[in-house]
């Protein structure tokens, strides 16, 4: 086989849904729709709607609402690519795993370093402002805060002793089983849109229509910049497929858990944004740290309401961490079963069936990251990573639409192939807007990735070993 040929090798969906069945590589199925809908949204609704509507709402005026419509959208056309690949593979590894099965080993590889990079970072950045919510409910509640010494990261702090203890908590609970975390993300979603209904039924008492106008005041432009940042608050609902494995029912579950979560999240976030502009305007929010409790302050005259949001923050961060952690363990374990990474880093507890070892190491380097590293232009970084994932996953069902026209689907991306190239194209519309540094990053962490694959995936590959031994 040529080198050509062997790096871009696929692996058969059989061989991969078959490894899900091999005694202590396969992750126990333990998850059904409505938890599996609840990791989506507890994975969306965080950080995103909690601080970035105001910067969105910087550049776009009251257009941020179109900008939430818009990178609704774009979301929408992957969600369905991801959607059909999902129920047509229950495995572990979300685009890492469909890329594999696509486009072959390379392109998996660059995917997984891709996602390792976006979901890793993403923890790490999202703890940061977990702690920096615990000092806003602190001083919301009792009038304290933590000092700024052990509250936040370098270089406004010296440890971030929040952020580490966020992140190792959630990792415990990931590595006691996917059960126990599922069930108590459910708890944590639940609180989270109790938050967010309450601050929706507020504003609509307290509208101002003048504060919509002008609606555009940057024009188209400005709600592209806008949709391009606040994408970021939608990041997450793919981090369902990547419990795929773990799905009681992944052909009928997955579809409606990926979907579902978006439209919830994005009905949510239009809501949200209608009111905050309603009540505040544009200038406020853009002008405040914590825009949803300054719409609620300023707008409707509620103080006390600071209380309740910074409470809300609090769980909605925590149930972001624990998902996106969960997500990127999983991802991580598949590239390790497949040889890219260490496979003995692959193992599972004997009793709770998660891959422990692999979470608490994980675990413990993202919170050092938290504590220690000041962590500038995550969004954008982030936001890079995710689009590129976007655009191979709908790569991917066209593909395979063409390589495996039979292989059964219990999901079909409707009217294709025009709606996974939309998907595409919106990912791609999304990903030119951001700046040549994210870009510059981004390339460095590519090639960095390569460089292992080189001297230590393409060596080390299970597909590889197969081949060699055939």
């Amino acid at each position: 086989m040529g080198l050509r040929r062997r790096l871009f090798a696929t692996r058969s969906v059989d061989s991969l849904v078959a490894d899900t069945a091999v005694d202590g590589q396969s992750l126990k199925r333990a998850v059904g729709p409505v938890q599996l809908t609840a990791l989506g949204v507890g994975a969306v609704i965080g950080t995103g709607i909690f601080v970035v509507i105001g910067e969105g709402a910087a550049l776009a005026g009251p257009g941020v609402i179109l900008a939430f419509v818009l990178a609704g959208l774009a979301c929408l056309f992957s969600a369905l690519s991801y959607a059909e690949l999902a129920s047509s593979m229950p495995v572990s590894g979300s685009a890492y795993t469909y890329t594999y099965a696509t486009l072959g080993e390379l392109v998996a590889w660059i995917i997984g370093w891709d996602l390792i990079l976006e979901y890793g970072v993403a923890v790490a950045a999202i703890a940061v402002g977990w702690g920096g919510n615990v000092n806003a409910f602190l001083d919301a509640t009792l009038g304290v805060e933590l000092p700024a010494a052990i509250s936040q990261s370098p270089p406004d702090g010296r440890f971030n002793l929040p952020a580490v203890a966020v992140v190792l908590m959630i990792t415990a609970l990931l590595a006691l089983g996917v059960r126990e975390s599922a069930r108590a993300n459910l708890v944590m979603v639940v609180v989270k849109l109790a938050v967010l209904i309450f601050f929706i039924v507020v504003a609509c008492t307290a509208i101002n229509t003048g504060n919509f106008t002008p609606l555009l005041p940057q024009g188209g432009d400005g709600v592209v910049s806008a949709a391009a940042l606040i994408f970021f608050a939608f990041i997450g609902f793919d981090a369902v497929t990547t419990g795929s494995e773990e799905a009681r029912n992944p052909a009928r579950d997955l579809p409606i858990a990926i979907i579902g979560s978006l439209v919830i999240c994005t009905v949510f976030y239009v809501l949200v944004s209608i009111g905050a502009i309603g009540i505040a305007g544009a200038g406020t929010l853009a002008g405040s740290d914590a825009p949803l409790a300054a719409a609620l302050s300023d707008g409707a005259g509620i103080t006390w309401a600071a209380a309740i949001l910074a409470f809300g923050a609090l769980v909605a961060i925590t149930s972001v961490v624990l998902v996106i952690l969960y997500g990127q363990t999983r991802i991580f374990f598949s590239m390790c079963r497949d040889g890219l990474l260490p496979r003995r880093l692959a193992s599972l507890h004997p009793r709770f069936g998660t891959p422990a070892k692999l979470t608490v190491g994980l675990g413990l380097l993202i919170s050092v990251l938290a504590a220690l590293v000041p962590l500038s232009e995550i969004v954008r970084l982030t936001n890079i990573g995710t689009l590129f994932a976007f655009v191979l996953v709908n790569v991917g069902v066209l593909v395979l639409r063409r390589t495996r026209p039979d292989m059964p689907r219990p999901y079909r991306v409707p009217f294709s192939p025009v709606l996974p190239v939309l998907g595409i194209a919106f990912a791609v519309y999304l990903m030119i807007d951001l700046p040549g540094s994210t870009w510059l990053r981004f390339a460095l962490w590519l090639l960095a990735g390569i460089l292992i694959y080189a001297f230590y995936g393409y060596r080390h590959s299970r597909l590889r070993r197969q081949d060699a031994s055939s």
